[in-house]
């Protein structure tokens, strides 16, 4: 595994059984390697955060008028502590979010598996937030071996015009996706077939699939929906930090 704090923090490279697993469509931060999303997952509809009765304006990107996937997948991180196979790093939250807090990723690596954890800490007024990870997973292998994605849920979240989840639940449709997914019925499960098994868990009922590029597709397990801090919110405060944890499992 080979994780770059000064690339937002993500991980660039993890090679099982001879063969790397993370890819990416480009060099762009949003585009490679598997990066953290904070404070908030997904993206934020128009760019427009409400926050105890408060309205704050969020940046939104070139390619839509939302804000997109957090706000520390494209600074450089703090590397506070390095021991055998665990790497902490933290990343304090900047002027583009409203409120004062830190970022801290927890990386625990074995031969079997990966262990990630996030905490997104308050460091004065509480604010609401989600979190979640944002893995580009290579279609095809260097074997030539095709990546087969298998999960079950409760059903899929309808996105309506400005692509953004409502509340509408329906059954799994085929894909092609770039949905959030229920209720999920951990490990949803990656298989190249001849080549390797990767088994995704994590402790949050949320997971985004994109899988409309032909090189590389995401499965991104979050604490809440795209929105989340508005239609979700999970409210951080001094000495209660938003946790979350997700396991990748291989064989």
């Amino acid at each position: 595994m080979v994780v770059a704090p000064l690339d937002g923090g993500r991980i660039t490279g993890l090679e099982v059984a001879g063969v790397e697993l993370l890819g990416g469509v480009g060099s762009g931060v949003i585009e490679h390697g598997s990066f953290l999303m904070a404070p908030w997952a997904g993206r934020i509809r128009d760019g427009v955060l409400r926050a105890a009765g408060v309205v704050h304006a969020l940046p939104t990107v070139r390619t839509h008028p939302h804000a997109g996937h957090g706000l520390v997948m494209d600074l450089p991180w703090d590397v506070v502590e390095v021991s055998g196979t665990y790497l902490r790093i933290e990343r304090p939250l900047d002027s583009r979010w409203p409120f004062p807090g830190l970022v801290v990723q927890e990386f625990q690596l074995a031969e079997d598996h990966l262990e990630q954890r996030a905490q997104v800490h308050a460091a004065g007024e509480p604010f609401p937030a989600t979190v979640g990870w944002h893995p580009w997973f290579r279609r095809v292998l260097s074997s030539g071996a095709v990546a087969q994605l298998a999960f079950e849920s409760a059903g899929m979240l309808v996105r309506d015009a400005a692509g953004i989840p409502g509340g509408e639940l329906v059954a799994v449709p085929p894909g092609p996706w770039d949905d959030c997914f229920v209720g999920i019925r951990w490990p949803m499960t990656i298989t190249w077939p001849g080549a390797v098994t990767l088994q995704i868990s994590a402790d949050t009922e949320f997971c985004v699939v994109y899988d409309e590029r032909a090189e590389a597709f995401c499965v991104e397990p979050q604490s809440g929906p795209p929105d989340g801090p508005n239609t979700a919110p999970r409210i951080v405060t001094p000495g209660n930090p938003l946790i979350a944890s997700t396991r990748w499992s291989w064989g």
